[in-house]
């Protein structure tokens, strides 16, 4: 259907938390001609993303560029380095935790879980005693930034424990690279993974896996398990080759290595620090009009709070959308909470600014006043955000 004139003067802003509002230069750039991926032309765009990745990440290593979503590349890291019939340590306190626990059902790897309350970060503590009392342990799941319930976890204190033992560390970076700190070699990561669809500005349909030396020396020890296309060792041949295995998807590779100029030339550190302020200018916002974060540990690529009593979810983020042309998330259901409904999310990751942020807040502000849930005076929010970027 073709847009009509109201819809042309209608900016969308789209603060989901993935997928991602996508900068005009990057998308021009997929907008050009389709080329081989089997030529010298597509490996050398191929070789400078690695290495642009390879900055990102933080890492000497290789970063291993694979067709599919966050969760390919999560999977293919689960079942690549597993020992077979070695026990998983895997954590989850959200709906993404929960699905890495998932993903060694499905293969049938007996797990020992560490399941936190929704909203709480896991304590470098519990990882400790579950190593000790579970010394074959061969892989430790975790998330850095849990999207689901806008929660931070301390990843670098947990590879610093994890790094003392024979298990690897595999870290879901999905919500975290390119939005807050991740330093993959210096805090000692095994195994780091991102989607393209995040902090990285581009459309889904990447997911990215850094591997450290622990990792590599895991892939030249264990057999390849019941996998083919999510066989690491065959990405990683590859990638030695500055290619691919399999039919890579061109278009999102050559937007990736504009999105990854555009990040540099901001430099790595300064995104870090736009993110965390937008992030903690939002949650004054958004306490300063009544409401309660859904996290003690909040994330500062994603924030999450509970609505109102009597807020019906639907109706209101579909006002926001059909009214303001405004996008956020609603809330998940999982095995440790059922948030569906009760919550809403906003997303400080990659191409949105200060500007997108307060047309969110400022929409979000007159639907609750319309609906009778915010008694402070008119405007609360946009202040107290600009207050806090001051």
């Amino acid at each position: 259907m073709p847009a009509t004139n109201a819809d042309l003067f209608h900016k969308t802003r789209l603060l989901t938390p993935g997928p991602t509002a996508v900068p005009e230069a990057v998308l021009l750039e997929m907008a050009q001609p389709i080329i081989h991926h089997r030529t010298k032309q597509f490996q050398a765009i191929f070789k400078e993303v690695s290495e642009q990745l390879q900055r990102l990440f933080r890492t000497a290593g290789p970063v291993l560029t694979l067709a599919g979503s966050g969760t390919t590349a999560f999977e293919a890291a689960q079942v690549s380095l597993i020992k077979p019939g070695a026990k998983a340590i895997t954590i989850a306190g959200g709906k993404f935790g929960e699905r890495w626990q998932d993903v060694y059902n499905a293969y049938g790897v007996e797990q020992v879980q560490i399941n936190v309350p929704w909203g709480d970060a896991v304590g470098p503590a519990q990882v400790e005693e579950a190593l000790k009392a579970n010394p074959g342990v061969s892989v430790v799941t975790m998330c850095h930034s849990e999207t689901s319930t806008a929660t931070a976890a301390d990843v670098r204190a947990v590879a610093q424990i994890v790094s003392k033992t024979d298990a690897l560390l595999l870290v879901d970076g999905i919500t975290a690279v390119g939005a807050m700190p991740v330093e993959m070699d210096a805090w000692g990561i095994d195994v780091l993974v991102t989607g393209s669809q995040k902090a990285l500005m581009l459309p889904p349909g990447l997911g990215m896996v850094g591997l450290g030396p622990r990792a590599l020396k895991r892939l030249e020890e264990v057999k390849p398990g019941p996998c083919y296309n999510l066989d690491l060792r065959r990405w990683l041949a590859s990638w030695k080759k500055n290619d691919v295995p399999f039919t890579p998807a061109v278009s999102l590779v050559r937007g990736l290595r504009v999105a990854m100029a555009m990040i540099e030339a901001e430099g790595l550190e300064n995104v870090w620090a736009r993110t965390a302020g937008l992030a903690a200018a939002t949650r004054e916002a958004l306490e300063a009009i009544g409401l309660k974060r859904i996290s003690t540990s909040p994330s500062d690529s994603v924030t999450g709070v509970f609505y109102p009593e009597g807020v019906d979810d639907s109706a209101f983020r579909g006002g926001l959308r059909d009214e303001y042309s405004v996008h956020i998330a609603g809330g998940q259901d999982g095995r440790g909470a059922k948030w569906k409904g009760k919550i809403f999310r906003l997303s400080h990751m990659g191409y949105v600014d200060a500007g997108d942020t307060l047309a969110g807040l400022s929409a979000i502000e007159s639907l609750l006043r319309e609906a009778g849930c915010v008694s402070v005076g008119a405007g609360a929010a946009v202040a107290a955000f600009a207050g806090a970027m001051a």
